[in-house]
């Protein structure tokens, strides 16, 4: 039985074309094709104003990208069929990567399953579900990881806001077998002890994982600054190559405590130091202070959410900069990230030349970092490619 359709505008269908999935709301043709006509979760087929299908999608009337494509086959339909194909060819791929069960499982649209992002921590899963579409299917999704994987526990991570976007409950549950007391993962020749279930995001933020490997080589015999520290997945490599110190500020006292635990756990804690407070302050009390480091990392959260929080957003990214050049050794090494989607590469280009300038010092990007291989980038979807990172030299004027 074909799905019902869903009509688009004139020339709307131009990014589905280039290999986009997503469809905004106001491209539907809502008197051909009535969003009050659908459910959430509903399985539809998209059909450009001039007849030709687009392919399958699911479907939320009430929301912004209202429909996302899942194939460009018109019958095909979310469910075990195609949950257990996707899962099995994501979990090939990520396996010719990495030796251990340590890694982004699914990255949504790039996985082609947009809505589902499942994190690997050897026989746990932590899985977040950001569309009703998914919600839907979330019964035999679950019976998938737990034929193809063999968990111990499967955690749906919902407290993503995303989901009250799509009317969806927020409370995370653990909805098969049991969550450990404690959970360790290893990463970098590294293990951290973390906190799926209370802990940020899904409780891990593997997309680093390439470039704190490269920080790591240029720690040792160096003092070292981890801002926005977190768990210490920065910081605690750095030690174990052999930083002379390295210190972790970061503004929660839960992530603080994670951090020492975990150079307790690898056996570092003799050259680490661990400093809860806010990030501006303290960047402001170590230029008074006089004090120095050989590297500093600044890899703070997403300081613009939205596209209209890019004005503020832009002015924290810059000021911080600022700051963390102002408290870098002469020959040291920033290096300086953004997850902010809206935030370019050439936007944090930019901030990086204009902050070195106003201080008078010479900065070189030396590398460049992104997503690590378990973040695969759509090559169509922008919104996939959402982690910048330069690593940069600075030395006084020439």
């Amino acid at each position: 039985m074909a799905h019902p359709e869903l009509f688009l505008k004139k020339n709307e269908d131009k990014r589905l074309r280039k290999g986009h999935l997503w469809v905004f709301s106001n491209e539907v043709d809502t008197e051909r094709s009535p969003l009050n006509q659908f459910n959430p979760g509903d399985t539809v087929q998209v059909v450009a104003s001039d007849g030709q299908i687009m392919g399958s999608a699911y479907i939320n009337p009430g929301t912004l990208v209202c429909a996302r494509l899942l194939s460009r086959k018109p019958a095909a339909k979310l469910g075990s069929k195609m949950f257990t194909t996707r899962i099995a060819r994501a979990l090939a791929l990520r396996e010719r990567f990495y030796s251990k069960p340590y890694y982004r499982l699914i990255f949504g649209e790039s996985d082609g399953l947009p809505g589902l992002v499942i994190d690997r921590f050897a026989d746990v899963l932590s899985v977040q579900i950001t569309t009703a579409g998914i919600e839907r299917q979330k019964e035999p999704l679950l019976d998938v990881l737990v034929e193809l994987l063999k968990p111990s526990a499967i955690l749906l991570k919902n407290d993503n806001p995303q989901r009250e976007l799509e009317g969806l409950s927020t409370e995370s549950i653990c909805a098969y077998g049991k969550l450990p007391e404690q959970l360790i993962i290893e990463e970098n020749n590294a293990q951290f002890k973390i906190d799926i279930l209370e802990g940020q995001k899904t409780g891990w933020f593997y997309d680093h994982r390439s470039s704190r490997a490269e920080l790591a080589k240029l720690a040792k015999d160096r003092t070292v600054l981890d801002l926005f520290s977190y768990a210490g997945g920065w910081g605690i490599p750095a030690a174990l190559n052999h930083a002379r110190q390295v210190t972790c500020v970061d503004a929660s006292a839960s992530a603080i405590a994670l951090a020492e635990q975990n150079a307790h756990l690898n056996q570092v804690s003799d050259t680490m130091q661990f400093i809860q407070s806010d990030v501006f302050d303290y960047l402001k009390q170590a230029r008074l202070d006089k004090k120095r480091f050989d590297i500093v990392i600044l890899d703070p959260p997403a300081l613009i959410k939205r596209k209209k929080d890019f004005k503020s957003g832009y002015e924290a990214y810059r000021r911080l900069n600022h700051l963390a050049l102002q408290v870098l050794e002469k020959d040291g090494i920033l290096v300086s990230a953004s997850c902010s989607y809206h935030l370019s590469k050439a936007n944090l280009h930019e901030i990086l030349r204009s902050s070195s300038r106003h201080i008078d010092r010479n900065l070189s990007f030396v590398a460049t970092g992104g997503q690590s291989p378990d973040h695969p980038v759509h090559p169509a979807i922008p919104e996939t490619e959402y982690l910048k990172t330069f690593f940069c030299t600075v030395s006084e004027s020439l």
